[in-house]
């Protein structure tokens, strides 16, 4: 009964921090829903390890109907997990004072389980005032190559199949690049980069070779990131040393809240997927 609750707080609580429909995602989401969850929890199970049992069973009840209705993927539920843990452990906290109280009052407690989704859509609705400007984030990253500036060039452009050591990301939902194709040469020219799972659509601004190509990002087809849009992507390429450096920079756009906790993660990410093509650029160019 204390996991149905839990899970019942946590997915209503979900979806009433989803109305009206946004991008953003913030506390509430990630801190308010989780302790309002163990908050039901605590107030209907008695003992730390029932309470424990039901804290487990509700968080990953609600990670899998998110996952199997493709609300979200297995890499974002995974980077989840410590603001859910967290936000549990508080709710069970806050419950132990007012399960005292309310002990012998079955009503209170039942009043005090039914105001949970009340305070969820209120904090979600004041939380939507400050939620208004998506964060832009810039991810650079270089790579010296024992290759010219014109075949570095060429190998950037397009190509039929990327290989290289995985990350740990990318075996666990972070899409992983496997072709690039290019249509036509300079400003204007369509950029078309297909992943395991989804596409990115690209449209050339700048066009210097073989020194810098700055691509403006159209649209992205990505299963479970409605949170993070790519806005545009760099390549500069400088020579030095008898080599060239390549530099690699994605600016991106996200919607999460709190940023101290999500930017991290987030070019964490990003970074795996320049490494990841730096790698195989390297091979190539010295093939």
């Amino acid at each position: 009964m204390g996991a149905l609750a839990g899970a019942a707080v946590g997915l209503v609580g979900f979806l009433l921090g989803e109305i009206p429909a946004t991008h953003a995602m913030g506390g509430v989401v990630f801190l308010l829903v989780p302790t309002a969850s163990g908050f039901a929890i605590g107030m209907g199970t008695d003992g730390d390890n029932r309470i424990a049992a039901a804290g487990l069973l509700s968080t990953l009840a609600c990670l899998f109907v998110l996952i199997v209705t493709r609300t979200e993927t297995i890499l974002c539920t995974a980077m989840v997990i410590p603001l859910l843990v967290f936000g549990l452990i508080i709710g069970v906290l806050l419950s132990v004072p007012i399960k005292r109280v309310t002990r012998r009052r079955k009503s209170a407690k039942t009043i005090t389980l039914l105001a949970m989704p009340l305070f969820v859509l209120i904090g979600h609705h004041i939380e939507m005032r400050t939620l208004i400007h998506p964060r832009t984030e810039a991810v650079t990253n270089s790579i010296w190559l024992a290759a010219t500036p014109d075949k570095v060039w060429a190998n950037i452009l397009s190509f039929d199949s990327l290989k290289g050591r995985k990350p740990l990301l990318m075996y666990i939902g972070l899409p992983v690049p496997e072709r690039c194709e290019m249509q036509g040469r300079g400003v204007g020219a369509k950029r078309t980069c297909y992943f395991d799972h989804g596409s990115i659509e690209e449209t050339v601004l700048e066009w210097n070779p073989p020194n810098r190509m700055r691509l403006a990002i159209d649209r992205t087809n990505m299963p479970g990131r409605h949170w993070l849009e790519f806005e545009n992507a760099e390549y500069d390429l400088r020579p030095e040393n008898g080599g060239t450096v390549l530099t690699r920079n994605t600016t991106i756009i996200s919607n999460l809240y709190p940023a101290w906790y999500w930017r991290p993660l987030e070019r964490w990410g990003v970074r795996d997927e320049h490494r990841y093509i730096f790698e195989d650029v390297a091979r190539r160019v010295t093939q």
